[in-house]
């Protein structure tokens, strides 16, 4: 399956995690990938919009880049990434930025297999959660896994990030 090819997924391969692979349609149209990855998938895993979580590459007040994962519906409170990141101020990265430290396309940034790993915070409310869903690293392409793996393989630190 060409999906394995992916970092993020040849990454929890490697881990030995255990994991299962979502494909969906991208339609190329689509500009809001996370609504998309909803409105694929939620339905038909019985998952909550709240259990997919989207990948956001920020910058801290040092300039360095860092990675946000929360839940798509919600959005991301900078100040909040900031504090559980030490990094006094947050700001969205500059696209290419991003997308060049990163290694993958934005809509398809996954917080695992990254070119350049990145500080990462996973929100909080992920660890209420047996499974939780992120990008596998491509457009359509969504990864299942436990939320205490996720953290574990990023390294990350879990804090409140997400505001309604």
């Amino acid at each position: 399956m060409a999906a394995a090819s992916t970092p993020a997924i040849k990454a929890l391969v490697q881990a030995k995690v255990d994991h299962r692979v979502h494909a969906y349609t991208h339609d190329p149209r689509s500009d809001s990938y996370g609504a998309e990855a909803v409105a694929a998938l939620a339905d038909t895993l019985g998952v909550t919009a709240g259990q997919i979580f989207k990948t956001l590459v920020i910058e801290l007040g040092s300039g360095a880049l860092a990675v946000a994962v929360l839940p798509v519906p919600a959005k991301l409170s900078l100040k909040a990434a900031a504090a559980a990141l030490g990094g006094g101020k947050a700001a969205m990265a500059d696209k290419a930025k991003a997308e060049r430290t990163t290694g993958y396309v934005l809509g398809g940034v996954s917080p695992l297999g990254q070119k350049k790993r990145l500080p990462t915070v996973v929100d909080a409310s992920a660890l209420t959660f047996d499974r939780v869903l992120c990008s596998a690293g491509k457009r359509g392409l969504e990864i299942e896994l436990a939320p205490a793996d996720l953290v574990r393989l990023t390294n990350a630190v879990t804090a409140p990030v997400a505001v309604a």
